[in-house]
């Protein structure tokens, strides 16, 4: 088995992240331009009694899928526990 794999499949990918105790979440961010755009996150509880971090917003699963398509991305993870959101024009 490689060290790394990329998830398309929303299935893949919801249960790779729950799994890991995470949840979808977005953050909104500025452009030079002060044009708002979303940014796609995974939330992960890595201790008891953890704060969470600013600027994100917990959504569902659902909302975060749409905007995954939206912006053709899909999750390359590592067996180390890793991940991270890649284009899909990367896979071909």
């Amino acid at each position: 088995m490689s060290a790394t794999h990329t998830l398309t499949r929303h299935s893949d990918i919801q249960s790779w992240v729950t799994d890991r105790k995470g949840i979808p979440a977005f953050a909104r961010i500025r452009n030079r331009f002060g044009e708002e755009k979303s940014k796609l996150l995974l939330r992960f509880v890595r201790s008891q009694g953890g704060t969470l971090d600013d600027g994100m917003s917990p959504c569902s699963w659902t909302a975060w899928f749409a905007e995954l398509d939206r912006q053709q991305l899909a999750l390359k993870v590592t067996q180390a526990g890793d991940c991270e959101l890649v284009p899909r024009a990367a896979l071909n």
